[in-house]
């Protein structure tokens, strides 16, 4: 099977760049900030800009409702849409995420692409049931 080339790209391009944080425990730490800034970047587009709203309550499943009935029920809780400048920042952040996952894949001489080709055989094969 080919190697998927953009994740191969990825782990290259991360390979060749990442000089001050190659300790696995640089890059768990900067994976970890990283994913806290994306979780920011998220709650100012709500509290920050207002472009989108978050209007959590429980959410109302009927009593007969089957497994596939809930992907129409449940809800994101997300109203509204992105703004440019928004979108463009979670982007960002979502993409430094990235990089130190691909960063990670490096270190541990794993192959990003079979972890997603893995993932997705794991949920074809168990469906709704993967996440329970």
């Amino acid at each position: 099977m080919l190697k998927d080339t953009a994740c191969k790209d990825l782990q290259d391009t991360v390979s060749d760049l990442l000089l001050y944080h190659r300790s696995v425990l640089d890059i768990l730490s900067k994976n970890q900030e990283c994913s806290a800034k994306l979780q920011r970047s998220i709650i100012k587009a709500v509290t920050s800009c207002g472009c989108i709203k978050i209007d959590a309550q429980k959410d109302k499943i009927p009593q007969d409702a089957t497994l596939p009935d809930l992907k129409h029920i449940l809800n994101t809780h997300i109203k509204g849409n992105l703004c440019h400048s928004c979108r463009e920042n979670i982007e960002d952040e979502i993409g430094r995420l990235l990089f130190y996952i691909a960063a990670l894949c490096n270190s541990l001489d794993i192959d990003l692409y079979d972890v997603m080709i893995k993932e997705k055989q794991n949920l074809k094969t168990l469906g709704i049931y993967n996440l329970a």
